[in-house]
């Protein structure tokens, strides 16, 4: 295999995060887990998410099993798809769920740890709890290069490293991002529909009827709430950010071998860019994790401040490793590309600044809800639905700028628009993707340390540990919540330039299976009368002869159709979690009208069946959205050919976009601002105004936590379908 000596640093950097990983994983270990009712809580949840967790892979094992068939029969036996696409599919499905799994088993060892953690003080409880979030950051980062380098060596060795064999090997590559797509989905949406049925039941019932604190250990439902929060904010974010990591770097190497095609050795170095700069993207990473501390009585604004630094310095190092690396791997036009790195890194940040400012009751907007509460719910959720309208405005005009300065400065700034141009600029927006999820070993580090601290406050509570460390685990959790909406932000941030960068190699992927069948004899005809010859055919070559145009219907009701899918995705999961917490309410009910002196404390509440409903509910209703994910891209395919495919996907990602950043900040808008009336404001816990509060929050729950973060994973999904199934669309499309 003909590569640069740099690029041994991709199998080292992985090797590296997961030894730092389990350093991590057994250092929390270490820490003691409190008295014997903290080790009972946990105990309880961690049976409860290891339970939910096989039955839901059980779930995942039959489709990926049908789907596999299904692969395998396309490849054997119509000859349309290539023969590795059934293996790379599993082995993608099978590191997305490893990462969910290691990442939520570290969770839930770690929340009783930093509930007694708190006890002690505000610095040793964050500590506990990010370094054991940063575990599923490492883990997912490691998995993620472990994965792409073994993949990319095989596939060197069985094909060579000449230009025509990158091309496909890194189309190869990209198939096994449908495989953790496929895991992420099931994990986001079953997790989501979980977490929240619980939660919802424990709040209406609980919270606002009982006029019970949060966590209480009298309320029903409140385990099933802690189990909810593993499985579906890290086990599910895990596998979504994993497939995001992988998507990105491999569309980017796909774009690389085909924009440096003619280059000579230059298209091994601009296939293998993206990786290496992945790879120091997670030894600056650990930097910025050793740097995450703060101070007894910290308040909001320091303790932001103080995961700030961490993720802030591991960027700033990123933006100048980057020059280095592509200045050493000699590549045409380093700077510009440098540049485009750095404009994706610059989104991030921003974006992630945006949903703090949005999220966070520090500011004006949540504390605006909070106010608006005095007038009662209905005004409470007129405000979070105009608060998250309004946040969708400045990530979308900072992806815009982030996608035209990236391509701008990948082609010299040219907008001729000619083979060329086009194909490095589209490799500049893809290392843009590249360059944002860079340092997501930190990045998710903050968004896993939510729920851990989500757990670690439920453990507090329920084992009665005082004022004092309650407070310190409110301030932890309250800090968890905005983080895991930056985390949300950052996540969709990034889905929308590697779904950009999909587009380009589901293009890519036509042509390969366009002269796959051509080889079998296929002729192609453009609307000219002339033969059509794809495998010599540039980017604007094959959108003239597909006649992608917006004149074409067909491409207008792919992106209706695209658009359509966003909400009935929404729709559908919103409704699955409502039926789900509607028999959670139920069961909660029951049990306080038929259990006598749970209210009094002399009676202990079945937990168990709270557990159970919530795990039926996710288990039956994840199914079909999950599964429309996958149906839609197929079937539009195959009736409206490859310019349906291209309006669905451009239309998916337009309203996917926006549609989750709303949700994701309305939802997180409204959680903060029932913490904001909790810590004394406008009356303070127990009144009419915190009660408004909470029935905002309760709507919140599946915007922020189900439907809003399953979107980036739907947008990517789509497209990674689209690009296995391009076989499928040339050789049997309607139109």
């Amino acid at each position: 295999m003909n590569v640069t000596p740099l690029f041994w640093l991709v199998p080292i950097a992985s090797v590296v995060a997961l030894t730092m990983a389990w350093f991590f994983f057994k250092n929390m270990m270490k820490a003691d887990e409190g008295t014997p009712r903290m080790r009972e809580i946990a105990e309880h949840v961690r049976k409860g998410a290891m339970a939910y967790l096989r039955q839901q892979y059980l779930v995942v094992l039959k489709v990926f099993l049908v789907l596999v068939v299904l692969f395998a029969f396309m490849a054997y036996v119509l000859k349309i798809q290539n023969p590795w696409v059934p293996f790379a599919f599993l082995t993608g499905g099978l590191f997305s769920g490893l990462a969910g799994f290691f990442g939520m088993k570290t969770a839930t060892y770690a929340s009783a740890r930093t509930a007694n953690a708190a006890r002690k003080s505000l610095d040793s409880g964050l500590r506990i709890a990010f370094r054991s979030g940063a575990v599923m950051g490492l883990v997912v980062v490691g998995l993620g290069l472990l994965d792409i380098a073994l993949w990319f060596i095989a596939l060197s060795y069985v094909y060579g490293s000449d230009h025509v064999s990158l091309i496909t090997i890194t189309t190869t590559m990209l198939t096994f991002g449908m495989g953790a797509s496929t895991q992420a989905l099931f994990a986001r949406v079953g997790g989501g529909i979980y977490t929240k049925a619980a939660d919802v039941g424990a709040d209406i019932v609980g919270k606002v009827e009982a006029d019970i604190p949060e966590d209480d250990p009298r309320n029903p439902a409140t385990i099933a709430d802690n189990v909810g929060d593993n499985v579906g904010d890290v086990a599910g974010m895990g596998a979504d950010l994993y497939e995001s990591y992988c998507g990105s770097i491999l569309s980017t190497a796909a774009l690389g071998a085909t924009a440096f095609a003619s280059a000579g050795d230059m298209q091994m170095r601009a296939v293998i860019a993206p990786m290496i700069i992945a790879a120091v993207g997670i030894f600056l990473s650990l930097i910025g994790i050793f740097l995450v501390r703060t101070k007894e009585g910290a308040s909001m604004s320091q303790l932001l401040r103080s995961l700030a630094v961490g993720t802030n310095t591991s960027a700033v190092l990123i933006a100048f490793a980057t020059f280095l690396i592509l200045y050493g791997l000699g590549l045409d036009n380093w700077v510009g590309l440098s540049f485009s790195v750095i404009s994706g890194l610059t989104a991030g940040v921003v974006i992630g600044q945006a949903t703090e400012y949005y999220t966070s009751h520090s500011y004006k907007p949540t504390q605006a809800i909070s106010e608006s509460a005095q007038t009662g719910p209905a005004t409470v959720i007129i405000k979070g639905i105009g608060t998250g309208m309004i946040s969708t405005s400045i990530p979308v005009l900072t992806i815009g700028v982030a996608i035209m300065l990236s391509y701008l400065c990948a082609n010299h700034f040219d907008l001729s628009m000619t083979a060329e141009s086009i194909s490095k600029g589209l490799y500049g927006i893809g290392i843009a993707a590249v360059g944002m999820l860079s340092t997501l070993g930190i990045t998710l580090a903050t968004d896993a340390y939510g729920p851990i601290a989500d757990n670690a406050g439920g453990n507090a509570e329920m084992s009665e540990l005082g004022e004092e460390v309650r407070h310190r685990t409110d301030a932890l959790d309250a800090l968890g919540n905005t983080t895991a909406a930056t985390g949300k932000g950052f996540a969709i941030g990034s889905a929308a330039l590697t779904a950009l960068a999909l587009l380009a190699s589901y293009v890519e992927e036509i042509k390969i299976a366009m002269t796959r069948a051509m080889e079998g004899g296929q002729q192609f005809i453009d609307a000219a009368g002339n033969a059509f010859d794809p495998s010599k055919a540039s980017m604007p070559e094959m959108m003239e002869y597909f006649q992608v145009t917006l004149m074409n219907p067909r491409v207008l009701v792919g992106v209706f159709i695209g658009a359509m899918a966003a909400f009935l995705f929404c729709g559908l999961t919103m409704g699955a979690v409502g039926r789900a917490a509607a028999k959670m309410v139920d069961e909660v009910r029951r049990q306080f009208r038929e259990i006598k002196g749970i209210l009094e404390g002399k009676a202990t509440p079945d937990y168990g069946s709270c557990v159970e409903i919530s795990t039926r509910a996710a288990q039956h209703e994840m199914i079909l959205p999950s599964l429309l994910a996958i149906i839609i891209p197929i079937v539009t395919g195959i009736v409206l050919g490859v310019a349906g495919v291209l309006g669905l996907l451009v239309g998916g990602l337009c309203a996917g976009f926006t549609l989750a950043v709303f949700m994701a900040n309305a939802g997180g808008a409204w959680d903060n601002a029932k913490k904001f009336v909790e810590e004394g404001n406008f009356g303070g816990k127990g009144s009419e105004v915190h009660k408004a509060t909470i029935v905002g929050d309760t709507v919140g729950d599946p915007f922020k936590d189900t439907s809003g973060p399953s979107l980036n994973i739907l947008i990517k999904l789509m497209s990674m379908v689209s690009i296995v199934m391009a076989g499928l669309t040339v050789a049997y499309s309607l139109m």
